[in-house]
């Protein structure tokens, strides 16, 4: 693969949204969602406030380095449009990882402006952390293909795949539905052991109690679901580089299952939420790697 400077640019920025996405964990967590009340852009109504309390800091910190990780991607659509010509995958990866952004930034603005955060226990708050959290693995997603093709890493192919493709798109969602159940999981843990409520104080909790279960089960299946594509990938395209990312995803999920027994015993400590959540986003990113490697094309087979 090719070095060059917009290449290092752009896997810096995956690894800044990274570090913003866990400090929001950290916002959920802590209960600091509200720290700057219902006000958005603004916090308590001031673009630059003295932050009276730990949770304006907080959440005040989130949304300055949110506003970094906005700007460090418009640096990066413009830099890749002066780059590479129009047309180029490159440029398409930036442009979907700016728009995926700015869909982060307003489904986080939501967050805020209805007040589903802290200790809220409001019925559509689950439905919109999940659709949140789906976002984060699509804008990693696209931010990763982005410095994949910046890389030398060439085109891919999704159709025509056979197996392979179908296996790739079912892991996809599988991964999805996995981390949104996850972020489902996170917000019930954040209610009932933070805040203290139980299923009898409400209808949410109750859900949410219910629906733990499933999460671990999702996460089975999804596993059983990477090997395979794993498998395919191999017959399909074998490569050195594809086996080492398949084995590093492999063994990435054995210790993400650990992690997450180890997070139902000791009553998610807020450190092993974001252990737990990084390990998330480093799965999602090796499998869209390991996807842009199965279903790689060369340029000459591009040009039949």
């Amino acid at each position: 693969m090719t070095s060059n400077r917009f290449a290092n640019y752009t896997w810096a920025v995956l690894g800044l949204n990274i570090l913003v996405i866990l400090w929001g964990a950290f916002v959920r967590a802590t209960g600091s969602g509200a720290g700057c009340g219902a006000h958005w852009p603004t916090c308590d109504g001031q673009v630059m406030p003295r932050p009276e309390t730990t949770e304006m800091l907080v959440e005040f910190t989130h949304r300055l380095t949110s506003g970094v990780a906005l700007l460090a991607v418009v640096g990066m659509l413009l830099w890749a449009w002066r780059a590479w010509p129009a047309g180029h995958r490159v440029r398409k990866g930036a442009v979907a990882s700016l728009v995926l952004i700015i869909i982060e930034a307003l489904v986080g603005a939501g967050l805020v402006i209805f007040e589903w955060v802290a200790h809220d226990t409001s019925l559509a708050r689950p439905f919109v952390v999940a659709i949140h959290l789906i976002n984060t693995f699509l804008l990693l997603g696209a931010i990763t293909f982005t410095g994949w093709w910046a890389s030398g890493g060439p085109p891919v192919r999704w159709r025509g795949q056979g197996r392979l493709g179908w296996a790739l798109g079912a892991t996809s969602v599988g991964l999805l539905i996995l981390g949104a159940s996850g972020a489902v999981t996170a917000l019930g843990d954040t209610l009932v052991l933070a805040a203290g409520l139980r299923p009898e104080d409400s209808p949410l909790v109750a859900q949410l109690v219910e629906l733990r279960i499933y999460h671990p089960l999702i996460a089975l299946a999804s596993g059983g679901l990477i090997w395979l594509v794993w498998r395919l990938a191999q017959s399909h395209n074998p490569s050195p580089l594809l086996n080492r990312t398949g084995l590093f995803l492999l063994a990435a999920f054995v210790v993400q299952l650990l992690l997450g027994g180890m997070n139902v015993v000791l009553k998610a400590p807020v450190w092993l939420q974001l252990v737990h959540l990084l390990l998330a986003d480093t799965i999602w990113i090796l499998f869209v790697l390991l996807a842009a490697q199965a279903l790689a094309v060369s340029e000459a087979k591009k040009s039949l």
